[in-house]
């Protein structure tokens, strides 16, 4: 009986981890952050665990190891039991016929059923997680220092998977809001054009520094007019002339045309963009001013280029 129970036992972990990662991936996050805004404290658990994807692998992976050895050990106990005095023979053919069922129970079967409902049964599996998360949290330590290192050593991050994930679970639901009838065939196309283009760099679509014409703090208005008129420019980069043409902002042209004085306003503050930050988070940045300028810094703070919030919007309309 005891033998029995170890391997139902094992079986049912394994079953329950490998399922539970199956489910880890399929989750659609956006739904839970919804349910969990709600006050849903099952959801609330899983949001900090899908937050955690190093220690969610992590205690599966423990998980999954404890499991296996209890299959294991439960073979090896019936092998000794049923024929003592079977030898090598018996201890091969134990592991060959237990397999298929270990596959098919502990494998394949709940992996099928996570992949087809994963919110649904990862809310069910919520606290049973939680407790292994605490249980298995001395090993899954040291698994997340080792972690660390390779992250040290690879120049990989955790957010790499983080914007996967969600890049994945983003096309999932444009895709079901496609097929519902909720985003019509150009607003699908707007979408995944903007997932294309959210995550490249920059500097891709910015315009060099030494191909952007830059006025001086010391020009006259009328100069400063007909420069940006000569090279059909809309927003101009400012130099202080007294401090070794230093950056000190940009002004808007038709603000210059619009203003009857004489004299240059005081230069508008430039937007600083990292020439590998995203595109997206570029766009969000630049946003928050109405028709600002973007200078666009090497790791050294030197300037490389210059963008705007318009020339990042034709490239979303140009990647359709």
């Amino acid at each position: 009986m005891l033998i029995v129970l170890i391997f139902v036992v094992g079986l049912m972990l394994s079953a329950f981890f490998s399922g539970s990662e199956t489910g880890f991936y399929r989750a659609t996050r956006v739904r839970l952050a919804i349910e969990a805004l709600s006050g849903s404290r099952v959801s609330q658990a899983l949001m900090w665990l899908t937050g955690q994807p190093t220690l969610f692998v992590a205690t599966t992976l423990v998980g999954n190891n404890l499991a296996n050895y209890l299959v294991s050990l439960s073979v090896v106990m019936a092998s000794q039991r049923l024929y003592p005095t079977g030898g090598a023979l018996v201890d091969v053919l134990g592991p060959i016929v237990v397999a298929p069922i270990v596959f098919v129970c502990g494998e394949l079967l709940p992996k099928n059923l996570f992949y087809e409902a994963p919110n649904r049964l990862l809310k069910r599996c919520a606290a049973p997680l939680v407790l292994c998360t605490i249980l298995f949290a001395p090993i899954t330590i040291l698994l997340w220092l080792f972690g660390r290192v390779l992250q040290v050593l690879t120049k990989s991050s955790p957010q790499q998977l983080r914007l996967r994930l969600a890049k994945r679970e983003l096309a999932e639901l444009i895709a079901e809001g496609h097929e519902v009838g909720i985003l019509r065939p150009v607003q699908q196309s707007l979408a995944q054009a903007m997932m294309t283009v959210a995550a490249l760099p920059v500097k891709q679509y910015m315009a060099p520094s030494g191909r952007v014409v830059r006025v001086t703090t010391t020009m006259r208005k009328s100069d400063v007019l007909r420069l940006a008129q000569r090279h059909s420019r809309t927003l101009l980069p400012v130099e202080d002339a007294r401090d070794n043409r230093k950056l000190v902002g940009y002004w808007r042209v038709v603000d210059l045309y619009v203003d009857d004085s004489a004299e240059l306003p005081a230069p508008l503050t430039m937007v600083q963009l990292r020439e590998n930050q995203s595109c997206l988070s570029a766009l969000r940045h630049l946003s928050h001013a109405e028709d600002p300028l973007g200078q666009v810094v090497d790791k050294a703070g030197n300037t490389v280029g210059f963008l705007t919030g318009r020339e990042l919007r034709m490239a979303l309309l140009r990647a359709q």
